[in-house]
């Protein structure tokens, strides 16, 4: 993967920061990441280049493994991709509100102080997120608190379904019953596809006799 003359002053402005709070920069996916027991937490950067002005997005989000595993069985991701899946995601824009918020730099000194921007978010609230984020309780409820609703921590609403069911059978939800009647609905009204929804209930089915012992 090609990494920009401006990539790689944005990572060498960023890379000792991250490295302070134990992520390793991979750049064949241009991404910092923390391993921990349940799985990673990662850091992307997404940059998009115009004739004046690179427009840059972060997004910030975790994997937890044991979901992860389960989950992947019954997604159509390509194989290469799984083990890099994330189970939630968000931009440091749909965090604070702004749903299509970009850092836009025109130079080296707008360069400094966005990354100095960066920095500042994830001291102030973005690590405290990621470090609580990717416990099965936590999942549980950012993915399940508001099921008829389109989710905030995933950009995919069909696998937030999948992922949501798998987190609160794990987390032992009492709520698990509901949960498949709103996201067997959710899937219906989103896809219209019939093997979609073949898919979810192999899933449920899996989930019922599913012990984690």
């Amino acid at each position: 993967m090609t990494i920009t003359p401006f990539e790689i002053r944005l990572y060498e402005q960023l890379t000792p920061f991250f490295a302070k709070h134990g992520y390793s920069f991979i750049s064949d996916r241009k991404q910092y990441r923390r391993r921990v027991d349940t799985g990673f937490q990662n850091v992307l950067l997404s940059t998009t280049f115009y004739k004046d002005e690179v427009m840059l997005e972060v997004n910030f989000g975790c994997r937890n493994e044991q979901v992860e595993q389960i989950a992947q069985q019954f997604l159509n991701n390509a194989i290469e991709y799984r083990a890099d899946a994330n189970t939630v995601i968000l931009s440091i824009g749909k965090f604070s509100g702004f749903h299509y918020f970009r850092y836009k730099i025109h130079s080296s000194d707008e360069l400094t102080l966005v990354c100095e921007q960066i920095e500042s978010f994830f001291s102030q609230a973005g690590f405290d997120f990621l470090k609580s984020a990717c416990s099965l309780a936590s999942l549980d409820r950012l993915l399940n608190e508001q099921p008829n609703q389109p989710c905030l921590y995933v950009y995919n609403q069909t696998h937030r379904c999948y992922k949501g069911l798998i987190a609160a059978r794990l987390n032992n939800n009492p709520r698990f019953d509901g949960l498949v009647d709103s996201y067997r609905h959710l899937l219906d009204r989103q896809t219209k596809n019939p093997y979609e929804q073949q898919h979810f209930e192999r899933l449920v089915a899996y989930l019922r006799h599913y012990s984690a012992n």
